[in-house]
């Protein structure tokens, strides 16, 4: 049977983008099919604009430690609005690279919603079209439970388009995409509250991390409050909202900001039309990302694994070539990714954490430092860096890195590739550092703390 392309991708998103553009070059005729904005959720409402506004956020910082460096300013003056239009500007610049790497590459760009008809079709706003291989690369979407009042909050979709900033706002959940906002609004000058359901954020990192992170957000005045849940939400008579918690409290604010995790984008994509089967993180894939009907694959935070862009691209490289380039196929590799939370102070993590590895059974020495960084000597600020190596005992092979502190996710990415050689703590311990950094401390740790 003749196909109108050889692949068609539902989803221009890091991923879809990614597979478009290389099946496209490795001579695949490509299609691709997006409804809402080109990049995706990273582009357009995740890592890019959050990232420049966490950098908005951390000039408060510059600006309460220049005096320590005999700098002296006039009150400074945050508009929100300028933050925006700004933002916007760059995002929109992004989506013109993204549709020129698409175009140039050859790929057909439709705008517009695609359903699948079929295992070997797809309708988009009523055109039908035909592929050999199907891909579905549709993301995730932010999720508040079902309470009264819900349609009150709003979402991390919703954050980057706010027309003023909030003067209070209550930051609910105790993932990564919370904690991140929460140091945005305050850092901008939001009286803030972070709500988790849990005795503490960050489930799933480093221990070490999570309570230095609390510790130090506690002096930056954040308000955290664990083991507290919205019950409901009222709206007031002066436009203000309500939180009424399970424990009976209230508590009023301008904002109530839902960061409770993100689910697969499956909205009207038309799986009943085919053999495709869901599990509990979303569609079911092999190893290859071929779900359960053979001509259609799926990738990226739609098939709910790792959730990070630079894994959708890597699964979407790894697509394109097992289909199209096969001699060059290399299967994704999920150990050791190196990954950031711009919190403020920002984590950088790669490898194992203390607690897995004692669960994965290695006997572990823990090599800990926490310190004022060079740069806070000058002012009062009393800040701490946290850096922790975790090592196997018996192989002297580092099995974990993690820091707390500024520019913590540029340094661990260094470190993601010595863990991926396989780096031993005696390499660490022979590697000159430079001076003086922080990022020295991490070949200079020499005493076992535990």
């Amino acid at each position: 049977m003749a196909y109108d392309f050889d692949l068609f991708v539902i989803g221009a998103g890091s991923g879809g983008v990614r597979a478009a553009r290389f099946a496209a070059g490795f001579g695949a005729k490509v299609a691709v099919a997006e409804s809402r904005y080109l990049g995706g959720t990273c582009v357009n409402v995740g890592c890019v604009p959050k990232k420049l506004l966490v950098y908005g956020a951390h000039v408060a910082d510059e600006l309460e430690q220049a005096a320590g460096f005999g700098w002296t300013l006039e009150e400074g003056h945050f508009d929100w609005g300028t933050l925006i239009a700004n933002k916007n500007r760059e995002i929109e610049r992004l989506n013109g690279i993204y549709r020129n790497l698409l175009v140039n590459s050859g790929v057909t760009l439709l705008q517009g919603h695609a359903r699948l008809t079929g295992a070997n079709e797809v309708d988009v706003d009523g055109q039908r079209y035909t592929a050999e291989h199907i891909l579905i690369a549709t993301g995730g979407w932010p999720q508040v439970p079902d309470i009264p009042g819900k349609e009150l909050a709003i979402t991390s979709n919703e954050a980057f388009y706010l027309k003023e900033l909030p003067r209070r706002v209550l930051v609910v959940g105790g993932g990564y995409i919370a904690v991140e906002f929460a140091g945005i609004f305050q850092g901008l000058g939001a009286a803030t509250t972070l709500l988790y359901r849990g005795d503490l954020f960050l489930r799933g990192f480093d221990g070490s991390v999570r309570t230095h992170l609390k510790e130090e957000l506690e002096k930056r005045g954040l308000d955290l409050q664990f083991n507290a849940d919205i019950q409901r939400i009222d709206k007031l008579d002066d436009g203000s909202l309500k939180a009424t918690l399970k424990d009976g409290r209230e508590l009023v604010a301008d904002c109530v900001f839902y960061a409770t995790g993100r689910r697969p984008m499956l909205d009207n994509l038309g799986l009943e039309n085919t053999g495709v089967e869901l599990d509990a993180r979303g569609i079911r894939v092999d190893d290859q990302y071929q779900t359960t009907a053979p001509s259609i694959l799926a990738i990226g935070d739609v098939i709910g694994r790792v959730q990070l862009t630079p894994v959708a691209l890597a699964e979407g490289m790894a697509v394109a070539r097992r289909l199209f380039k096969p001699e060059q196929y290399r299967p994704v590799d999920y150990q050791n990714i190196p990954t950031a939370v711009f919190s403020q102070p920002p984590i950088g993590t790669v490898g194992l954490t203390e607690e897995q590895a004692l669960e994965a059974g290695h006997k572990v020495q823990i090599f800990e430092s926490r310190f004022r960084a060079m740069k806070l000597t000058l002012t009062d600020i009393q800040e701490k860096t946290l850096m922790k190596l975790v090592v196997d005992a018996e192989t002297d092979k580092v099995l974990g890195c993690h820091m707390v502190g500024p520019d913590a996710g540029e340094i661990v990415q260094g470190l993601g590739i010595a863990l991926k050689a396989g780096a031993t703590k005696q390499q660490f311990d022979e590697t000159i550092g430079v001076h003086p950094t922080a990022a020295e401390e991490f070949v200079t740790m020499r005493t076992v703390t535990r």
